[in-house]
């Protein structure tokens, strides 16, 4: 028997949305999910946090009207079970409860402020699941999210090895260093330098040097690894496990932060939310290339939402 489920990321720049049906434990340890619907709204919740260390009302209520459309899909669609992940912004936040109270209010669960360990171990699951042949083990997994980057060094089977979060995220870099329009040879300078420390320090850690395969999450990755392929419209099937060399990264990162805000919302493949954070998730992922050693890297649409709904299955079900 399947069981339904519904899982939501609310990240510092986007909330998502999947609703799918779990397999049954009969059907195997690799058994895909099958999706019923995936949404995503950019609420930039996290805006002006690494500044005030406060939620900003108008980010709250982007997110409030966003949760109370999700809500209203998931009673449509009939989900048995259902969680709620909120990530860095509202780790970081001093009126998280705030931010709380909303969530109970208009999705009638809890939001679960996950701790960067249990972020990275969801991000890892969701992420390994279907993993093509030629991704050697072991994995190094980031998630480059708004307001930190997951870092995770494991194998499908031995699951997660070691893991960080370092608060590197795009939106974060990009309210802390890149001010310009296109931002300056300073700014980037400044923007890789304090990157570069957060992941040396990341690699040391987890150890991701170690790892034979390089796998990316989240918006700036995939939306870079798009740009790469020279898709002319967003399509997940064909980024979903493509491998994208590290010169083609750098690349379009140079790119990228040459632009204005204007001339990267022109690009075909840009969400209008993501065009002025992602110069600076491009070069996270750059960075993090350059460290590691990696000359590649596998994209993958599945993620922390994948994991999520993952752990809504019985125990039997997760591995």
């Amino acid at each position: 028997m399947t069981t339904r489920v519904a899982a939501i990321d609310c990240g510092t720049n986007s909330i998502r949305l999947l609703v799918a049906d779990l397999p049954d434990p009969s059907a195997g340890a690799q058994a895909p999910l099958v999706d019923l619907t995936r949404r995503m709204e950019i609420v930039r919740l996290g805006q002006g946090v690494d500044r005030t260390g406060r939620l900003a009302p108008e980010a709250i209520e982007r997110t409030r009207v966003a949760l109370a459309d999700y809500a209203a899909e998931i009673e449509k669609l009939g989900a048995e079970r259902v969680r709620m992940c909120a990530t860095s912004a509202s780790r970081d936040a001093a009126n998280a409860g705030d931010f709380r109270a909303m969530v109970e209010q208009t999705l009638g669960v809890a939001p679960e402020v996950v701790t960067g360990d249990e972020e990275a171990r969801l991000s890892f699951t969701g992420a390994v699941r279907g993993l093509p042949a030629d991704a050697e083990p072991p994995y190094l997994v980031v998630d480059i999210g708004g307001g930190s980057t997951e870092f995770v060094v494991g194998t499908r089977e031995g699951g997660v090895q070691a893991a960080i979060s370092m608060d590197i995220g795009c939106v974060r870099m990009t309210e802390r260093h890149l001010h310009g329009d296109p931002p300056t040879l300073d700014e980037i300078a400044a923007a890789q330098a304090d990157i570069a420390v957060a992941v040396d320090r990341a690699l040391e850690a987890v150890p991701g040097r170690q790892a034979a395969t390089l796998v990316g999450l989240a918006g700036s990755v995939t939306t870079v690894v798009a740009i790469a392929q020279g898709l002319t419209e967003y399509d997940p099937e064909r980024i979903h496990h493509a491998r994208v060399s590290y010169d083609r990264v750098a690349d379009v990162t140079a790119d990228l932060l040459a632009k204005s805000r204007e001339q990267r919302l022109a690009v075909p493949v840009m969400h209008p939310g993501r065009a002025d954070v992602i110069g600076a998730g491009a070069l996270v992922l750059r960075v993090i290339m350059e460290r590691a050693g990696m000359p590649s890297v596998v994209a993958s649409e599945h993620d922390i939402l994948d994991g999520i709904a993952w752990s809504l299955a019985p125990q039997d079900r997760r591995r």
